[in-house]
C-alpha cells in the first residue's frame, strides 16, 4: 500500500490505476470504521451510546469515504447525509471524528481555496448555529472542536500547495530535460553539417588540384615523347604527392571529429593564416594567385569560415577558368566586418548570359553543384553574406562581408 499516495492525494505515481486508488481507499475507510466503533465503545459523556439505528449510520458514514479521492465532494455530501442525523439523534458525538475529519481533509488537499472555504464555512456556521442554540456550554464545546476542523482545513491546504510545488518542480526539470536533448540534437545536426562541408571543401580542391597536376604530367609525357622533360614530370608527380599528403591530414583531422566525445576537443580550426598555402596549392596547378591579406583581425569561426570560402573558390577557379588563369585573392577588413574578394579572369562556358548572383539559382557559367551553396552557407553561419557571379569584363567573382565583432 502506498501510503504516500493515499495521504496525499495526487501526489503519487501517475501509473496508479482506478481499482487500486478504490481499494486503498477501501482499505482507509475500513481503518477509519474500526476506530470509531473502538471509540464508541471505550468513550461515554459525549452522547449516548449507539443503538442498532446508531451503528447503522456509523458503518453507513464511512462507505462515501472509499470514493474520497475519485469524487471528493459527493463523498462528503454522502457523508454528511448519514452524520447529520447521527449527531441530531445524540448518539456518540466523538466517534465519527476520524472520518469526519479525512472527508473535509481530501476536500482542502484536492480542491480549490475558494471550494474549501465555503464548504469549511458551511460545517462550522451550521455546527455552531446548532450547539449555540441548545446553550452555551454546548456552543463553548463546538467551538473547541470546530478548532479541529480548522487544523484538518489548513493541513490540506499545505498538502495541496506542497503537491503544486512538487508538481512544477517536476514540469521544469522534464522541460529542461527536454531542452537538453533538443539542445543536444541540434548540436550534434550542426556537427554533421559542418563535417559534410568540411568535406566537401577537402575532397573538391584536392581531387581537382590532383587531376590537373595528372593533367600536367600526361601531357609533358605525350608533348614530345623523344625529348622527355624529367625534371616536369617528376615536380607534376610530386605536387599530386604532396596534394595527396595534405588532404590525407586535413580528411584525417576532420574525421577525428565524429570518432570524438561530445566533450572532446574539435582541435584547431583552419584560419586566414592557412590561405598561403592554398594560393600555392592553386599555383602548382597551372594558375597564377595574387594573394593580398591585410593585417587583419578575426574570431576563429570567421577565419575559418574565410578559409573554406577561399578554399572552394579557388578550386572552382581552377576547375571551370581554364588555361592562363589569374586569380586575384583579396582580405581587408573594415569596420567591424571581413571583406574577402576572389576574382579570376577565367573564361566562362559559350552562351552564358549574365545574371545576379544573389539569386537563388546557380550562376550560369559555372555548372550547378553544391559548391557555391556551400560559400553561402559559411558565410551565413557566422552572420555574414555572399555574392557570386560572372564578371562584366570575363571571368567570376567571390564577394564575401563577414562580421567580426572587432572594430578596426
Amino acid at each position: 500500500m502506498d501510503v504516500k499516495h493515499i495521504l496525499v492525494p495526487g501526489l503519487g505515481r501517475r501509473d496508479v490505476s482506478a481499482a487500486r486508488t478504490l481499494r486503498e481507499d477501501t482499505l482507509l475507510a475500513a481503518a477509519a470504521a474500526v476506530a470509531a466503533v473502538v471509540i464508541a465503545l471505550t468513550t461515554s459523556g459525549n452522547g449516548r451510546h449507539p443503538d442498532a439505528l446508531g451503528w447503522a449510520m456509523l458503518m453507513a458514514a464511512h462507505v462515501p469515504s472509499a470514493f474520497r479521492r475519485r469524487a471528493p465532494v459527493r463523498a462528503f455530501l454522502g457523508l454528511v447525509v448519514c452524520v447529520a442525523p447521527y449527531h441530531a439523534l445524540d448518539y456518540n458525538h466523538t466517534a465519527p471524528m476520524v472520518v469526519s475529519m479525512t472527508a473535509l481533509y481530501t476536500i482542502a488537499a484536492t480542491g480549490r481555496p475558494l471550494r474549501t472555504l465555503f464548504l469549511g464555512a458551511g460545517v462550522l456556521g451550521i455546527m455552531l448555529g446548532v450547539k449555540f442554540g441548545e446553550g452555551m456550554t454546548e456552543g463553548k464545546e463546538a467551538l473547541r472542536i470546530s478548532g479541529w476542523i480548522v487544523a484538518f482545513l489548513l493541513v490540506g491546504v499545505i498538502v495541496r500547495v506542497h503537491r503544486q510545488y512538487v508538481a512544477s518542480v517536476v514540469e521544469r526539470a522534464e522541460r529542461a530535460e527536454r531542452t537538453r536533448e533538443e539542445e543536444a540534437r541540434r548540436r550534434v545536426a550542426e556537427e554533421r553539417l559542418r563535417v559534410a562541408r568540411d568535406l566537401h571543401d577537402l575532397l573538391a580542391h584536392s581531387i581537382t588540384l590532383v587531376g590537373v597536376q595528372t593533367s600536367v604530367a600526361a601531357h609533358v609525357l605525350h608533348a614530345d615523347p623523344d625529348r622527355l622533360d624529367r625534371a616536369a614530370v617528376a615536380k607534376a608527380l610530386d605536387d599530386i604527392a604532396e596534394t595527396c599528403r595534405t588532404a590525407r591530414g586535413e580528411l584525417r583531422a576532420t574525421l577525428e571529429v565524429l570518432r570524438a566525445g561530445p566533450d572532446d576537443s574539435r582541435g584547431p580550426l583552419p584560419g586566414l593564416d592557412g590561405l598561403p598555402d592554398l594560393a600555392e596549392a592553386a599555383r602548382t596547378a597551372g594558375a597564377t594567385v595574387d594573394l593580398s591579406v591585410e593585417n587583419v583581425e578575426a574570431p576563429p569561426a570567421v577565419g575559418a569560415a574565410a578559409y573554406r570560402i577561399v578554399q572552394e573558390a579557388l578550386t572552382n577557379a581552377v576547375r571551370h577558368g581554364g588555361p592562363g588563369l589569374t586569380v586575384r585573392v583579396g582580405i581587408r577588413s573594415r569596420g567591424d566586418a571581413l571583406h574577402l574578394r576572389v576574382a579570376d579572369d577565367g573564361t566562362p562556358l559559350p552562351s552564358s548570359p549574365s545574371s545576379s548572383s544573389s539569386s537563388s539559382s546557380p550562376e550560369p557559367d559555372r555548372p550547378a553543384g553544391f559548391g557555391l551553396l556551400g560559400m553561402r552557407e559559411r558565410a551565413r553561419s557566422v552572420g555574414g553574406t555572399l555574392d557570386a557571379g560572372p564578371r562584366a569584363q570575363g571571368g567570376f567573382e567571390v564577394a564575401a562581408v563577414l562580421p567580426t565583432g572587432v572594430a578596426q
